[in-house]
């Protein structure tokens, strides 16, 4: 497969300010374990190969085990492997993320807003918009993940 556009050199002004709001979220006070793992799982469930690459590597640099990275995906099913925060942090993305489908009903927002401070939940909010535009990028011009670039 092959990448049918690069929009960091087509829309450089346009990427700049996802940059910019990416460096922010990393200095909002969240974990950047949590922002990372938020990413991924909203990079699983949008099937962006090249965000799910790019945030499993860079949860195993800053330590994640390969034990607790392969069930991300299945974190319910994970035991105590996930905390309290990331299982709020991972419900809450996937209902922002599958938002045609749930609505994000209040259960949900009772859930997350029951772990996270207003100011965590909204920045958690925005990282998970950010995300979401992010993988859209991606998917739709078939960025290559690094794994499949040539050495």
């Amino acid at each position: 497969m092959s990448q049918r556009f690069d929009y960091n050199r087509a829309a450089p002004e346009v990427m700049k300010g996802f940059g910019i709001a990416h460096a922010q979220l990393a200095r909002c006070g969240l974990p950047a374990n949590l922002i990372e793992l938020v990413y991924l799982r909203v990079s699983q469930i949008n099937g962006c190969a090249f965000c799910i690459d790019m945030h499993s590597r860079d949860l195993l640099k800053h330590g994640m085990s390969v034990d607790k990275l392969v069930l991300v995906g299945v974190w319910r099913e994970a035991g105590a492997l996930f905390d309290a925060r990331e299982r709020a942090a991972l419900a809450w993305a996937e209902s922002l993320t599958d938002l045609a489908r749930t609505g994000v009903p209040d259960e949900a927002y009772e859930a997350a807003a029951g772990i996270f401070s207003e100011t965590e939940l909204s920045n958690l909010t925005a990282a998970i918009a950010l995300m979401n535009a992010y993988n859209r990028l991606s998917v739709s011009a078939r960025n290559p993940p690094a794994a499949s670039r040539p050495s």
